[in-house]
């Protein structure tokens, strides 16, 4: 019994190796393949570049940076609580508030985020008194991602089988109780990998707050443009810094659903 206990040790230990270097030849080979196609893609353009005057501002890109992680976590949060809120008017008795979820989905699905900016926040916020930009901006990306949130909730939660509600039924249990420990556990893991694509994409439609003059990381970028008229070298850090803020949400969010499963 020791023996095997030994041998079983051994051939686990001799499994992770395997996985370790598969894995590690994977990375290898994968950024060998990238390399190559920016090496081939780059290698007949006739741009001279020029970081040094471009890393002069580096300030700048630290500053939007910084701006558009903050402007893009509370958007995330708003936009979970407005889709909530929207899944549940969606499938309420209130015929009013059914009618009102339906239009407001219906409204920010339908037109182009670059309107809905242009008109909340020279319309609706300048009508309302709100001068503040950053929460403006904030409020504009909540409502208008928060569209999509309420629609990954709701058809996650209808994708749960009948069986589950009566079940819950039988046991006497409450719409809430139903709902917070039998129909949304089993939600989530559905809702979860829509939910990490539509977070990703809060950060990235951030970019177009720059047209309401809000220094976040793109229209910083554009300033640093302006300053140098170095394209290229203003955009490609722009490019690996929304890789940045993107990719640890899709890392972090695969590695819950593992833990989830």
């Amino acid at each position: 019994m020791i023996k095997n206990y030994f041998i079983n040790e051994t051939n686990i230990k001799e499994d992770k190796t395997l996985k370790t270097s598969v894995y590690l030849f994977n990375v290898v080979f994968l950024a060998a393949l990238v390399f190559l196609f920016f090496y081939f893609m780059f290698k007949n353009v006739n741009y001279d570049f020029d970081f040094v005057s471009v890393f002069e501002y580096k300030q700048k890109f630290i500053d939007g940076f910084f701006v558009t992680i903050f402007i893009s976590f509370f958007a995330l949060i708003l936009s979970f609580l407005i889709g909530l809120f929207f899944a549940y008017g969606i499938n309420s008795k209130l015929i009013i508030l059914r009618f009102v979820s339906r239009f407001y989905i219906e409204i920010i699905r339908g037109t182009p985020l670059l309107v809905q900016i242009l008109i909340f926040f020279y319309v609706f916020a300048n009508a309302m008194g709100l001068n503040n930009r950053y929460l403006v901006g904030i409020v504009i990306l909540a409502l208008f991602s928060g569209a999509y949130v309420c629609e990954i909730i709701r058809a996650a939660i209808q994708s749960i089988d009948k069986e589950q509600y009566e079940a819950a039924e039988s046991l006497g249990l409450s719409s809430y109780q139903m709902y917070r420990y039998i129909i949304f556990p089993q939600a989530f893991k559905r809702m979860l990998p829509a939910l990490t694509g539509q977070f990703a994409s809060i950060i990235k439609d951030s970019s177009l707050l720059s047209i309401i003059s809000i220094n976040e990381f793109t229209m910083n970028a554009q300033e640093v443009n302006a300053y140098t008229y170095s394209t290229l070298e203003s955009y490609i850090p722009l490019a690996f810094g929304y890789l940045l803020l993107t990719y640890p949400i899709s890392f972090y969010t695969a590695k819950l659903e593992k833990r989830i499963k």
